[in-house]
């Protein structure tokens, strides 16, 4: 994320608090909390139609679950990364946001591991093409859920993102508001 030096010190990286930057009240936050949400009921379901197939761990026997192959292992790995998006449902906020985009992030790049990975002895979760894509799918969905209302050049001025790479704008309108609030 790009975060914008005060002009006082060149050189200088200002960091973002994001607890400060969200109230939990934010209507970004219902954004954040339905993407998680969605992906995670996905993944469970995913896994545990896996492993109710009674397969291998390893197994790379062409198995499916919902039109996906699956193994003991994918289906184990699916319910943890389903269950740490429904925990991100419920904290909400910043941390299902930035889970979102760490999650989609590494989705994407198990895509690209998995698709080099495609009809070798290497591939451990039985991943075929479908599987891949999915993973590219999946990983870009999260990524824009958790992107949503953070990564723009055309922000809101009332949003909390914007209000922190901007402080001297913030500070200018605090000053105004200060000016206004004494002239009254």
């Amino acid at each position: 994320m790009a975060s914008h030096a005060p002009h006082a010190h060149p050189g200088a990286r200002r960091r973002i608090t994001f607890d400060e930057a969200l109230p939990v009240d934010h209507r970004l936050n219902r954004v954040y909390r339905i993407g998680a949400g969605l992906m995670g009921l996905f993944l469970l379901a995913f896994g545990i139609l896996g492993l109710t197939n009674n397969i291998g761990f390893f197994d790379t026997g062409g198995n499916t679950a919902l039109g996906l192959n699956t193994n003991g292992a994918l289906s184990v790995l699916s319910i943890c990364v389903g269950l740490l998006l429904f925990v991100g449902m419920v904290v909400g906020g910043n941390f299902a946001s930035t889970l979102n985009m760490v999650l989609g992030v590494l989705f994407i790049l198990n895509g690209f591991l998995f698709l080099g990975l495609l009809d070798t002895n290497a591939n451990f979760l039985d991943f075929r093409i479908q599987n891949v894509l999915f993973s590219f799918v999946v990983g870009l969905v999260l990524m824009a859920f958790g992107m949503y209302g953070r990564v723009s050049t055309n922000l809101p001025h009332d949003n909390p993102y914007w209000r922190a790479r901007h402080p001297e704008e913030e500070q200018r309108a605090a000053a105004s508001a200060s000016a206004d609030d004494q002239v009254r």
